[in-house]
């Protein structure tokens, strides 16, 4: 389908959060027992791409690639010699586990997000003078609206010689680590419990989910699990903070989540990336891309994104949810991963989601001349219906009519209108 790179409306997140708000998903793993699969043909879903993107993320060096469809397991993939059991760090996207935190002490613990930082951490945190400090709010250091700056030597630094004034709090956009990394410090601050504590107490036992984080370097810390265990948090953010009908990110606080925080990167939530906006910023730079920052993307994809292509994603309009796992670009986040898995995706949801009018078409007799086209002619054919129907015939054999051609291979794929005429 076709992305049209528009400023969604406020309003339009608000829509999607209503509708789906108070939802159960369908189903959710219980602990103990083993998680269900469904296939691709039992969800309506054509397969056609998938080896196009277990190729892909071979070659990306990827550990570990779980979709989940409806809370169910659809694809499950592990390359080399990583197992579901293996560990592995989620980078930055576990900053959205973080965000999901905030909001709840927000609720149990009467955290204030526009209270000053000062407030939780005390005077002197930065090097700031107390007037500049004490402007900085907890809300600012969720939307990367700090002003502190981030292009000192050791952006990860939290001493307050690191943490040097820039700009006004709320006027810039910068994707800096270390006043981030300072949340943790306002939740244990907050509620008396260590980040771990919080954790297992407020999202882990609920939810079943395993991990914990680790020192990183000498100034913060990040999460580690096992795949499974992150897909079941992009199951809770799938399910909008819902699991199976329990409330674990407060429902008002998960909307703002999902929203654009402030009209400079319109791309960022709390913490969380979001698709759909007509621009987006990246870190490490100042400057705004045209576009979703995934276009091959569904428009309410939102997502945590790290380092080497960690990625936990939620994509509500299609009841999907995704993990990667592994090695990558050294992306600090994994935009460029994220669109290009997004790329094979999309044609996971068959031709009901391609606007036919789009597409190239191709016109042939069917006297069985195959259509000369400008590709590999070893790729995968597949022909659909325009509903999504997948045909069996070979293409000598289609009856006269509208159809979808597929062709996939491991390094592009094609789709065409195939129109198919009398002798």
């Amino acid at each position: 389908m076709k992305n049209l790179n528009i400023v969604l409306p406020m309003t339009f997140y608000f829509l999607l959060y209503c509708l789906s708000n108070g939802k159960a998903q369908g189903y959710f793993p219980a602990n103990g027992q083993p998680w269900e699969t469904v296939s691709f043909e039992e969800a309506g879903w054509c397969s056609d791409s998938l080896n196009a993107l277990i190729n892909f993320l071979d070659q990306e060096d990827s550990k570990a690639f779980i979709v989940l469809h409806d809370g169910k397991i659809i694809v499950e993939h592990y390359f080399d010699t990583f197992t579901a059991d293996s560990l592995w760090y989620w980078a930055s996207a576990g900053k959205t586990l973080t965000s999901a935190m905030v909001g709840i002490a927000e609720q149990d613990f009467n955290l204030n997000l526009q209270s000053a930082t000062s407030q939780y951490l005390g005077q002197g945190w930065t090097s700031l003078t107390p007037q500049q400090e004490d402007a900085i709010t907890v809300w600012n250091q969720l939307t990367m609206t700090t002003g502190l700056n981030d292009a000192v030597l050791d952006d990860d630094c939290t001493l307050p010689a690191c943490l040097q004034y820039t700009a006004d709090p709320s006027t810039r956009w910068a994707y800096h680590n270390a006043p981030y990394t300072l949340l943790d410090g306002v939740i244990g601050n907050v509620s008396g419990l260590t980040l771990n504590q919080f954790f297992a107490q407020k999202i882990g036992l609920p939810c079943g989910i395993s991990g914990l984080y680790f020192p990183s370097g000498p100034y913060n810390q990040t999460f580690v699990s096992t795949p499974r265990n992150m897909a079941k948090f992009g199951l809770l953010l799938q399910s909008q903070g819902n699991w199976n009908g329990t409330e674990i990110i407060p429902s008002n606080y998960f909307q703002s989540m999902i929203t654009p925080s402030q009209t400079i990167n319109p791309a960022y939530g709390y913490l969380t990336w979001l698709n759909g906006s007509s621009s987006f910023m990246i870190p490490e730079t100042q400057i705004q891309f045209p576009g979703m920052m995934a276009p091959s993307a569904p428009a309410d994809t939102y997502a945590g994104l790290g380092k080497n292509g960690q990625v936990v994603c939620a994509a509500p309009s299609k009841n999907v949810s995704f993990i990667r796992m592994g090695n990558g670009n050294n992306e600090l986040v994994s935009v460029t991963i994220l669109e290009n898995i997004w790329k094979k995706m999309k044609w996971f949801f068959c031709t009901s989601e391609v606007e036919m009018n789009e597409l190239p078409m191709v016109v042939i007799k069917n006297n069985g001349r195959r259509p000369e086209l400008q590709f590999n002619q070893n790729c995968k054919w597949s022909v659909y219906t325009v509903t999504g129907q997948l045909v069996h015939e070979s293409l000598d054999e289609l009856e006269v009519g509208v159809y979808v051609l597929h062709c996939f291979d491991s390094n592009r794929d094609q789709v065409f209108k195939l129109m198919v005429g009398e002798n």
